[in-house]
């Protein structure tokens, strides 16, 4: 940890390292697997959170035995 060697950039004190490039990596896929979840959940839930319909209006799943 904080081995202090190798390539780094200093300012006012503090080295910042090069990542690895399994850092790199990983750190992309994750991101595009957040944002791959984000723009599903705004699809599922996007009209609910904009006030547009409200949750309890159902889903227009007829014929479920409602009773309606």
């Amino acid at each position: 940890m904080g081995g202090g060697h190798g390539e780094g950039v200093t300012h006012k004190g503090l080295t910042l390292h090069q990542p690895k490039r399994w850092h790199t990596v990983t750190g992309k896929g994750l991101c595009a697997v957040m944002w791959f979840w984000v723009l599903y959940r705004a699809k599922q839930d996007g009209p609910v959170v904009l006030g547009w319909r409200h949750p309890w209006d159902g889903h227009d799943d007829h014929g479920h035995g409602h009773g309606h």
